[in-house]
């Protein structure tokens, strides 16, 4: 049983010391599509960890469990993990971990659920905004332009994802600021953040004195919209994406003294007035190897034993 306890301790270690380290770096902010991944590597892991440490304890639990997971094991693997003997705890932390993993898959359903509906909901709304003359048949047009004295724009995903603008955004945008937006939000659609956005949700809402989800939940809503800029920025140039936000939220009070909820607007705009130098390329590969290693640690501790017996 010493095995599913080193996988814990494990997760536990990778949940409070990578968002700590993450936070006290200064380079998620100049790398945000490199962050994106190390924050998925980092959840990936101590999820691994934990659905490895149930499996183990279930086979040191149930004898059942076990001739499955190990059927076909030579007799010295299965010794190796020593879980003959059992363990009064082995049970408990198995039913728990399962109940950890239901509760888990639950809430990602949910998660997915709401969003279909809100979707639904939004697309239906944008249909009487703009409705069908008579004759005409359903439409799916990448860009809707919507009659609208407040300036806005977002990405509607879906099967057919669309582009929504408002006539006030039209008027406020000049230049190359539209297509800045249009490419900032199919940025979005691309990299397909909306289903990072589920996820990270999910597992907030489902384990919220959990931090470390918290902390997911709060850098995917940060990270993407960086990620998304970046892309803007490559095409259009920072100064024409920056010009874009400003022009679309300077009525939304987010500028203020008081914070809001768009308070992230201006972080953004100085971030790209003033942008820092990237990571050089060797940087970037060794950040994200590092953090592809750490969903295959808890991997490496579980198969140890049974590799040394075998060996």
């Amino acid at each position: 049983m010493m095995v599913p306890a080193a996988l814990l301790l494990l997760g536990a270690l990778a949940a409070v010391v990578a968002p700590r380290l993450l936070a006290r770096a200064d380079w998620p902010d100049r790398e945000p599509v490199v962050a994106l991944w190390v924050w998925q590597c980092v959840v990936a892991g101590v999820l691994l960890c934990c659905a490895l440490s149930m499996t183990l304890s279930a086979s040191a639990a149930w004898a059942v469990v076990r001739g499955h997971v190990f059927g076909g094991a030579p007799a010295s693997v299965v010794d190796a993990y020593a879980l003959s003997a059992g363990s009064p705890w082995a049970a408990t932390t198995a039913v728990a971990l399962a109940c950890g993993g239901a509760w888990t898959a639950a809430m990602l359903a949910r998660e997915i659920t709401r969003a279909r509906l809100r979707r639904r909901q939004r697309r239906s709304e944008l249909l009487v905004r703009s409705p069908l003359l008579p004759g005409e048949e359903p439409r799916a047009e990448r860009l809707v332009v919507l009659e609208g004295e407040r300036p806005d724009a977002w990405w509607l995903p879906g099967a057919a994802p669309q582009l929504v603008i408002t006539t006030a955004a039209l008027r406020r945008l000049k230049g190359r600021q539209l297509d800045a937006v249009l490419a900032h939000e199919q940025g979005h659609a691309r990299a397909r953040h909306d289903w990072l956005l589920h996820c990270s949700a999910a597992l907030a809402n489902g384990f919220p004195q959990v931090p470390v989800f918290a902390a997911f939940r709060d850098e995917m809503h940060r990270l993407v919209e960086l990620a998304a800029d970046d892309v803007a920025s490559h095409r259009f140039g920072r100064l024409t994406i920056a010009l874009a936000l400003v022009e679309l939220n300077e009525d939304r009070g987010v500028f203020g003294p008081c914070p809001t909820p768009g308070a992230h607007v201006p972080q953004r705009v100085d971030r790209l007035l003033t942008p820092r130098h990237r990571l050089t390329a060797a940087r970037r590969l060794q950040l994200t190897a590092a953090a592809a290693l750490v969903p295959v640690v808890p991997v490496l501790v579980a198969f140890v034993p049974g590799l040394r017996a075998l060996g």
